[in-house]
Order: C-alpha cells, then sequence, then structure tokens
C-alpha cells in the first residue's frame, strides 16, 4: 500500500480509504469487523464513514455504521494509527438525525450534537477528518434542484467547528459535495478569521463521473485540498456485474433500485466499452476503474465500498497495478466519445 499526504496536515493517509456506508443495511457487525480487520493487514489507514449511514438513510440504520466501527476500536489498542473520518448531515428532509427533528443545519447546535453523537456510537474521544457531507446552501446536487433557500453563513459553521477543534474533539476538517466556489469560499473564510483549513473534498469520481476534471482539480492542486473519490466503482457498475441488464441478488440495485445516476443517456454504453477495454488487456474491471481513479495527480485517497470480502480483496490489489499507455489511451478514447455520462 502507498501513502500520501493529505492536504497540508502531514498525515500519510493510504491510497485506499476503506468505505463503510453499506454496514448495518448489506452488511452485517460482523463481515464490517472482518472488513475493518482485513483492510488494515493489507496496510490500509484511513477509514470513511458518517453520522447518516448505513446507506440508503432511513430512520432504523442512522448511525448504525458508526456504532460497528466503535466496537471494533473499543478492542484495539492502536487507534492513534488509524485515521478516521465522519461526516456531519446537511439539510435534508429527514426528521430522525437531529434531536429536535428539525433538518441539519451546519450552526454551532447541530454541529456540537453530530459530533458528540459520532464520538459516542465510534467509541472514541476524537475525530481526525470531520466533514461536511453536502452544502448548507441552495446548489444543485445529485442531479436535483435545490431543496432550501436559505444558508448558514460559512464563517458561522467555521466557527462551529473550530469550537470542536479547541475541545480536541476533531482534528481537520473537510468538505463533501462541493463546487469549486465553495472550496475556494471556505479556504478564504479560513484565512481571514484564522479558522480551521479545509484540507480536503469528498465528491464522486469514475471513469463515468469526471467533472472533478473542471476547476475543481485546479483548485485541489494548487490550494492543497485532497481529493477522496467515492464511488470509483459508479456503485459497482464498472464491475460489470450489470452487464447485460444482469440484476444479481443483494446487488445496491436489486435491494434499492437507486442507481440511476448511472443509467442515463449514453451511461451504460460508455460502462460497456470500459468494462470490455479492461478484459482485453486481462484485467478485472473493478481493478481499472480503481486504478484510474488512484492515478489522478489530485487524488488523496479512493474510497472503496465492497459488500464482500472477495470484492474488497479483489479492488485493494488494484493499488498495486500499473495501468498500461495502451490502457491510458483507450479511456481517453471512450472518454473523448461519451464524456461524464453520469452526472
Amino acid at each position: 500500500m502507498k501513502y500520501s499526504e493529505l492536504g497540508t496536515t502531514g498525515w500519510k493517509v493510504s491510497r485506499a480509504c476503506l468505505g463503510t456506508m453499506t454496514w448495518g443495511s448489506q452488511n452485517s457487525e460482523a463481515e464490517g469487523h472482518a472488513q475493518l480487520n482485513y483492510a488494515c493487514e493489507r496496510g490500509i489507514n484511513f477509514i470513511d464513514t458518517a453520522e447518516m449511514y448505513a446507506s440508503p438513510p432511513t430512520r432504523e440504520t442512522q448511525g448504525s455504521t458508526e456504532r460497528i466501527i466503535g466496537t471494533w476500536l473499543a478492542g484495539r489498542s492502536d487507534r492513534d494509527k488509524i485515521y478516521l473520518a465522519s461526516k456531519v448531515a446537511g439539510p435534508a428532509p429527514f426528521d430522525w438525525i437531529s434531536s429536535d427533528g428539525s433538518s441539519r443545519r451546519f450552526n454551532a447546535k447541530h454541529i456540537a450534537e453530530a459530533v458528540e453523537g459520532s464520538l459516542k456510537r465510534l467509541q472514541t474521544d476524537y475525530i481526525d477528518l470531520y466533514q461536511l457531507h453536502w452544502p448548507d446552501r441552495p446548489v444543485v446536487l445529485f442531479g436535483q434542484e435545490p431543496q432550501h433557500d436559505n444558508e448558514t453563513p460559512i464563517e458561522e459553521t467555521l466557527r462551529a467547528l473550530d469550537d470542536m477543534v479547541k475541545a480536541g474533539k476533531i482534528r481537520e476538517i473537510g468538505l463533501s459535495n462541493e463546487t469549486s466556489w465553495g472550496v475556494m469560499a471556505f479556504l478564504r473564510e479560513a484565512a481571514a478569521h484564522n479558522l480551521p483549513r479545509v484540507q480536503s473534498i469528498q465528491n464522486a469520481y469514475s471513469l463515468l463521473i469526471r467533472n472533478y476534471d473542471v476547476n475543481l482539480a485546479e483548485v485541489g492542486l494548487r490550494e492543497q485540498v485532497g481529493l477522496l473519490a467515492y464511488s470509483p466503482l459508479a456503485q459497482g457498475y464498472l464491475t460489470g456485474k450489470y452487464e447485460g441488464g444482469a440484476l444479481p441478488d443483494g446487488t445496491r440495485k436489486q435491494l434499492y433500485n437507486r442507481l440511476q445516476r448511472y443509467e442515463g443517456e449514453g451511461a451504460l454504453e460508455a460502462t460497456a466499452k470500459y468494462v470490455a477495454l479492461a478484459r482485453e488487456h486481462g484485467l478485472d474491471p473493478s481493478q481499472m476503474a480503481l486504478k484510474f481513479v488512484d492515478s489522478r495527480a489530485f487524488t488523496a485517497s479512493t474510497i472503496l465500498g465492497a459488500t464482500s470480502m472477495e470484492q474488497l480483496k479483489i479492488d485493494i490489489d488494484a493499488f498495486d497495478l500499473e495501468l498500461s499507455e495502451d490502457i491510458a489511451k483507450g479511456i481517453s478514447q471512450i472518454h473523448r466519445w461519451r464524456p461524464n455520462p453520469a452526472r
């Protein structure tokens, strides 16, 4: 396993980050613990979760993923060797996350409540990287129009996070599902008021979604804000398991039918070409897709979300590979033919 520096923290985080959002829905506590143990054995020192998980979000499963990580952490003596990332949920039509039943907002009250809840479930005294799961302002997200028309000022949010840093409850902060303007606004406010600096941005990035290449890539590189790439396998499409309309039992599409983002015009055709390209060169399609994301100069770590140990082993092995010039050319040709078919 290779490591890279996260932002300006000086931390050396593994190029592969263990994603956990299926634990408590598709995966049991025992399976989550097994994945954690195996990932650590393979050199992964970076774990990502969120107060909202398991996914998809429901009243019954909210917080279950952090609790599964917490029971694993409680039995270990090497907490200081692990970089643990979590997230506070943003505004959404959920009445079960905040204690008062209101939509989560990035103000002092809600951030303090969210941090305390995560710490309790995780059974730890601090969270290394605390992220804002999506913006608290009107912005197009996940292909949907803004769901509200007000916002919490960024300076107010940073001051609330600063309180948590000063209390020793979080160490560094990051953003998620953000825009170029959002990253720069957070950096500007932090510099102006001596508040915590954003170190990372967790956005979707894969062979099918490369919007990050435009604007955000330059922001990340020049401002030292590392990309934590999520959905690098397009929620399973780039593994080839849905090829030809297949619908394997126990998959996210079969269980929840929430993968429409990867089924738009041209997306299935592009997916088929990427899967075929990998196989033509004797590669597992998952490994080609993961190594492509890992090879980007702006990627600090790639988040793996496997529901089986077999898939997790395949995924981690991808980080030991190198993509040939022929594969790189093939990827470029497909991208030029059908750029960013999933948005």
